[in-house]
C-alpha cells in the first residue's frame, strides 16, 4: 500500500577526505555532494527536484516514498544521517494522449528510444524543437499564435457609402 507522504528520505554520509554525499534510497541515481553539512538540505532539495522533473519528462511516475523505518531497517543505511526532503510541486502534469503515426516512423522511434520509452522520447524531441535546442538541420517550431484580425482592405472599384 503506497503511503500518502510527499516527502522523501535523504541519507547523508561523509567519508574521510571527501565531501558529504547525499542519496535517496527510493530514487536510485538521485545523488548530490556538498562541502559542508549546512549545504546539504538545499542540495538535496535541488537533486530531488531535478530527478522528479526528469521522471515526469520521461512520462514515468515517481515511486511512493518509503517510511523511515523501512529505510533504516536496511543495515547499510544505519550509518547515515537522515533528512526529510519535501517533494516539489511539479509544474508539469503528465497527460496521456493517443497519436497516429506511420508504422515505419514508429519503428524508428522505438529504435531511437532504446531502453527508454516512446513517451519520454517524443516529449524530449518535441521540447528540443520547441526550445530551439534540436540538432543542427532541424529548425525551431514556433508555437501557434492566435491570428490577429486585420481590417479588410477596400476593394478597388467600389465606392464607400
Amino acid at each position: 500500500m503506497a503511503n500518502d507522504r510527499t516527502d522523501y528520505i535523504a541519507l547523508i554520509r561523509k567519508e574521510p577526505d571527501s565531501d558529504f554525499g547525499i542519496s535517496f534510497p527510493d530514487l536510485p541515481g538521485c545523488v548530490s555532494a556538498v562541502g559542508s553539512l549546512d549545504e546539504a538540505p538545499a542540495a538535496a532539495a535541488e537533486a530531488l527536484t531535478l530527478h522528479l522533473e526528469g521522471l515526469a519528462e520521461d512520462g514515468a511516475e515517481p515511486p511512493a516514498p518509503s517510511k523511515l523505518e523501512a529505510i533504516m531497517a536496511k543495515r547499510t543505511n544505519r550509518d547515515a544521517a537522515v533528512i526529510v526532503v519535501p517533494a516539489p510541486k511539479l509544474k508539469t502534469k503528465v497527460v496521456r494522449v493517443n497519436v497516429t503515426l506511420p508504422e515505419d516512423l514508429l519503428a524508428d522511434i522505438d529504435r531511437s528510444a532504446g531502453t527508454g520509452n516512446r513517451s519520454g522520447f517524443l516529449a524530449k524531441a518535441a521540447r528540443a524543437l520547441l526550445t530551439g535546442s534540436a540538432p543542427v538541420g532541424h529548425e525551431r517550431i514556433k508555437p501557434a499564435k492566435a491570428a490577429a484580425s486585420k481590417p479588410r482592405a477596400k476593394r478597388k472599384g467600389r465606392k464607400s457609402a
